[in-house]
């Protein structure tokens, strides 16, 4: 027997978190993955956007979402660009961390769509350019989830 999630958002919610740091990717992630939430069905009273200062932010907003039990899956989007200091892995790690964590606690998917890149052109690649849209992938793995929750 094989178990798999399909892709029809149509009757499920979401809460999409994103960043406003880096605010010109954020905003192109954010509109992939309504993009890809809308064109598989579901509603736009369905998905709640939530906005964060920054990456660093989004698990404690997520982790919110998460314990209301309102939503099938949640959405983390950011991007975090390496600068001259540590400051990127100290940022890229704990956001990584926290998204997993709420993943495994919570009984929802909680779907990583944080960019993280060395460069700008790295971001615009990532953003909507040649590499796609992390922003709609993120959205279609949320979909898929949900729906294979549904039936695990």
């Amino acid at each position: 027997m094989e178990i798999s999630g399909n892709l029809n958002a149509a009757g499920l919610k979401f809460a999409v978190v994103v960043a406003r740091f880096n605010e010109f990717f954020s905003s192109k992630l954010l509109e992939g993955a309504l993009d890809c939430l809308k064109r598989h069905g579901a509603n736009d009273n369905d998905i709640a956007v939530v906005r964060v200062p920054g990456s660093f932010e989004i698990p404690y907003a997520a982790s919110r979402l998460a314990k209301s039990k309102k939503y099938n899956a949640i959405i983390c989007i950011g991007v975090v660009l390496r600068g001259n200091t540590p400051h990127y892995e100290h940022v890229a790690a704990e956001v990584t961390k926290g998204i997993a964590r709420l993943g495994l606690e919570f009984d929802i998917p909680v779907v990583y769509g944080i960019v993280t890149a060395d460069s700008l052109e790295q971001a615009i690649e990532r953003s909507g350019s040649k590499s796609g849209n992390r922003g709609f992938n993120a959205a279609m793995t949320a979909i898929e989830m949900a729906n294979l929750y549904k039936v695990i």
